[in-house]
Order: C-alpha cells, then sequence, then structure tokens
C-alpha cells in the first residue's frame, strides 16, 4: 500500500505544473541570472602585476632580494610583481610618470617611495615588510644557534642545516605571499550558496501541497483519503517521500546545471556540499509539513507564507547581499541561528573557508534539531484534528 500510494502522489505532484516551475525551473533561472551578474566579478577582482622599481645597491640583503625577484618571477605561477632595476634619477622619473607604484631602494635601511595611496602601494609595502621581517628573524635564529655551538665546543658547524632549521623556525618561504584573490576572495559563491539554500527551502511548497492532497479540510482528494482505509501515518508518510524525490531530482538537475553549463567551482568538498544539501531538503519539507498543518488557511495562502519565509531566509543568509548576512551575524545572531537558509550557506561557507569542519558539523546538527522539532509539532498538530463531517 506504501508503495502504491508513493507512485500516485509522485503522479500528482508531477501534474502540477506550478509546483514544477518553483522546483525545477526557478532555480535554474535564477542561477542563469546569477551567472549573468556576476560571471566578470571573479577576473576583474584577482590582483594585477604590479609594476615596482629597485634600485640597484651592493648594500641590499641579498635574502631579501631573491625573495623579491621571485616575486617577479615570470615561470611564478603566483608571480605578484613585474620588476624594473634602476638607478635613483629614472625611478623617480618612472614614479612620476606612474609606470611604477613604488621603489625600493636602500638608505641605511630598506626604504619604500611611493607617489600616492593605493592598493598597490599598500600590498607593496606589506609584501616588503613582511620579507624584511622574515629575514631579520631568520639571521637572528641562525646566529643564535652558531653562537650556542661555539659555545658548547663545536667549531665543526655544519652551516647548511642551520640555515635550513632556521628558515623552517622562521616559516620563511617565498611562497608565503602568494596572489589568491580568486581562491579567497570569492563573493560570489555566497550567492550559489543561497540558491542551494532556497532551492532546498522550496521543497516546503511540496510537502505543503502533498500533505494539503492528505487533509478532508483542504481538498477532495483529503476527505476521500481520510475514510479510506489506509492507515494515516502510511499516507503521510508516502507523501513526504515522494516530496522528497521530487525536491532531490531538483536538486540534481541545479548541481548540473551549476556545474557543467555555468561552471561553478565548489572546491574540492563536493560530497559534504551534497550531504548539506540533502539535510536542507530535509528541513524544508518539515517547513512545508509545519505551514500545511499548523496553520489554518487555504492553500494559495500557505503557498504565500512558505515563498515569503524561504525568500526573507535566503535575504538574510546573503542571497540580495553578501554583506547582510555579516550584518545579521554581528547585529543580532540568534536570527540566522535559527534561520535554516543561514544553517545550509553557513556550512557550505565553512567548507570553503576553513580548515576544520566543526562549523559545517555544527549547521548539520542545527539543521536536523529545526527539521526534528518542526516535524514533531507537525504530528502533534495532525493527530489533534477531528472533523464533525466530511
Amino acid at each position: 500500500m506504501f508503495l502504491h500510494n508513493l507512485k500516485y502522489n509522485l503522479k500528482v505532484l508531477f501534474k502540477n505544473k506550478s509546483l514544477i516551475f518553483w522546483t525545477f525551473a526557478f532555480p535554474i533561472i535564477l542561477g542563469f541570472l546569477f551567472n549573468l551578474a556576476f560571471s566578470n566579478i571573479e577576473e576583474s577582482e584577482k590582483l594585477d602585476i604590479i609594476n615596482i622599481g629597485i634600485v640597484e645597491n651592493e648594500k641590499l640583503d641579498e635574502n631579501f632580494l631573491t625573495a623579491i625577484k621571485h616575486l617577479g618571477d615570470k615561470e611564478n605561477k603566483d608571480r605578484l610583481f613585474e620588476i624594473k632595476y634602476l638607478d635613483e634619477d629614472d625611478a623617480e622619473k618612472y614614479l612620476d610618470e606612474s609606470k611604477i607604484s613604488a621603489y625600493i631602494s636602500y638608505d641605511n635601511d630598506i626604504k619604500i617611495t611611493i607617489k600616492e595611496n593605493g592598493i598597490n602601494q599598500t600590498i607593496t609595502k606589506n609584501v616588503v615588510d613582511e620579507i624584511i621581517q622574515q629575514t631579520k628573524l631568520t639571521e637572528n635564529i641562525i646566529k643564535k644557534d652558531v653562537e650556542n655551538q661555539m659555545l658548547n665546543g663545536n667549531f665543526n658547524i655544519d652551516y647548511e642545516s642551520i640555515y635550513s632549521n632556521a628558515y623552517k623556525v622562521a616559516g620563511y618561504s617565498y611562497e608565503n605571499t602568494k596572489d589568491i584573490s580568486k581562491e579567497n576572495m570569492s563573493y560570489t559563491m555566497i550567492e550559489y550558496y543561497t540558491l542551494i539554500a532556497m532551492t532546498a527551502l522550496y521543497g516546503g511548497i511540496i510537502a505543503m501541497t502533498s500533505l494539503n492532497n492528505n487533509l478532508a479540510n483542504m481538498s477532495n482528494k483529503g476527505k476521500r483519503v481520510a475514510v479510506a482505509p489506509t492507515k494515516k501515518i502510511t499516507t503521510i508518510l508516502s507523501s513526504l517521500v515522494a516530496s522528497y524525490i521530487i525536491q532531490l531530482i531538483g536538486m540534481i538537475l541545479l548541481f548540473v546545471f551549476t556545474i557543467f553549463v555555468i561552471k561553478v567551482d565548489y572546491g574540492n568538498q563536493l560530497g559534504k556540499i551534497i550531504l548539506l544539501a540533502l539535510i536542507g531538503i530535509l528541513s524544508g519539507l518539515s517547513l512545508g509539513m509545519f505551514v500545511g498543518s499548523v496553520l489554518k488557511t487555504n492553500e494559495a495562502s500557505k503557498v504565500g507564507i512558505i515563498i515569503a519565509i524561504t525568500m526573507l531566509g535566503s535575504f538574510l543568509s546573503g542571497m540580495m547581499g553578501i554583506t547582510m548576512k555579516y550584518i545579521i551575524d554581528s547585529s543580532v545572531p540568534i536570527v540566522n541561528k535559527l534561520n535554516p537558509a543561514a544553517m545550509i550557506t553557513d556550512g557550505l561557507y565553512s567548507l570553503y573557508y576553513y580548515d576544520t569542519f566543526d562549523r559545517y558539523y555544527f549547521n548539520i546538527i542545527s539543521l536536523l534539531i529545526f527539521s526534528t522539532i518542526l516535524i514533531l509539532i507537525s504530528c502533534i498538530s495532525l493527530r489533534r484534528q477531528k472533523y464533525d463531517s466530511i
């Protein structure tokens, strides 16, 4: 009987054109519009090569020069600088003509000269300061190591080993300064994450519609179900499973479209992203079940309520403006702690930005608790429903 009801519910839901639009078409259309709007943002925010000058001076530290040259090496995939080696007069001339953003010289100490403040100048200063700091730290570690060995009577010093250990302790590496702007400054990924969250929560419309088809006070089919010898729990469970299957198909279509058509890069944690999406669908179905069972109004009103809740939740989690999520998290964090869309996007975001999975699993557990509470309330409400006449 369960399989028969499941098959019947799938047929009924697939014939609902409005439902199919919101489940299958709308997320894909929105994803396409996101791609049109944001496709060039990634490249525009990728750091350009910065033109700098170096005034050649034999007093410039060799390690410092080596590090700077590495960042200007054309074979380096993380190349940051285009370096011109100049004398003092040419450096001033190039700077005045804006052919370089800054130049590095030596006058009792390493000095950076700029014409105006800007992002290129700030990056150059930060990089130079970092290299100087690492160089001095490395030199201090080497000096201390050598002194300790000489004090201990060891004059057969392995300088290569000391240098290697000093670089390791100081964290000195040419790779410390890399252009990761495209990898870690992806402002548009939050839009696709909220799209996944919205799609998951739209499953609430399916669950609510399927549930209404089994309520005697909401549809003629519900009246027939109420007087049928089939157990109520079997009917409701089969309708919810059918709802989950349809929403799962919608989510699969969204992933296929975003990955293979508009080329969204979800990173190397796709399995965990899919797991979170599956649990997100459950939260959407529980929301629809809650609205369908608790609120005493017509189906159109219930659909409007679910859409309103979903869009508001998506807005607060960053869909219409990525700063909104930060504002809510900073000002009223309890809102997004209760917002399933924010739980989904935050879980996805944590995979993209954090090395550990603590925050990811916290959001997984939060969604499961959210779903369980709404399902329990819905079941209690359904058990209490009585009809004087059908």
